[in-house]
C-alpha cells in the first residue's frame, strides 16, 4: 500500500522534490503507461493544493486524447494548437496561464477553472503527452509550480 503524505506548508521546491520522489517510487519497475499516468494524476491531486483537475492528455495521431485524470469529466480530443493544452503540444513549451479567460481560444472543459498549467512530456524531443493542472483560483500557478511539473514530466518521459 502506498501512503504518501503531502505537507502543503513546505516551500514549493521541496513539495515538488517530494512529489518527484513519490512519483519515482510509484513508477519504479512499472512499464504500463496508463497505470503510471493514473497513479501520477492521483499523486499530483494529493500533493498540489487548490486543483480542480489534474491529469494527462496523450498525443495520438497528431491530436491530444484524454488520458487518466482526477476531476470532472473533460474534453476528449484537443487539436494541436488549440487551447492551452494544444498550445503546449504545438510548441513543446510549458504554458503558465494566470487567467484562462485571457488566453485566446481557451477550451473550457470545466467552467470553474480560472488558471492553468500545462507541461509537455517530451520523449526523444517529441511531445508524447501533456500534464494538465487546472485550478479554480485565479493566478494559482507560478514559475516554481512550472519548474516542479517540468521535472515531473522529465521523470515520466520514458514511462508513459
Amino acid at each position: 500500500m502506498y501512503d504518501f503524505q503531502a505537507d502543503n506548508d513546505l516551500p514549493k521546491p521541496e513539495l515538488y522534490r517530494q512529489l518527484g520522489n513519490a512519483a519515482a517510487a510509484l513508477i519504479e519497475g512499472e512499464a504500463d503507461s496508463v497505470a503510471n499516468m493514473a497513479n501520477i494524476a492521483a499523486l499530483v491531486w494529493e500533493f498540489v493544493p487548490d486543483l480542480n483537475w489534474a491529469g494527462f492528455y496523450r498525443m495520438i495521431d497528431d491530436e491530444l486524447v484524454l488520458g487518466p485524470f482526477v476531476g470532472r469529466p473533460a474534453c476528449i480530443r484537443i487539436p494541436v494548437g488549440q487551447g492551452v493544452c494544444g498550445a503546449a503540444a504545438g510548441t513543446g513549451k510549458t504554458q503558465l496561464v494566470r487567467d484562462v479567460h485571457d488566453f485566446p481560444g481557451h477550451i473550457a472543459c470545466d467552467a470553474a477553472s480560472r488558471s492553468e498549467l500545462v507541461v509537455p512530456v517530451l520523449r526523444d524531443g517529441e511531445v508524447c503527452a501533456v500534464i494538465d493542472l487546472d485550478s479554480p483560483v485565479l493566478d494559482r500557478f507560478d514559475t516554481e509550480d512550472a519548474a516542479g511539473v517540468e521535472e515531473l514530466a522529465r521523470l515520466l518521459a520514458d514511462r508513459i
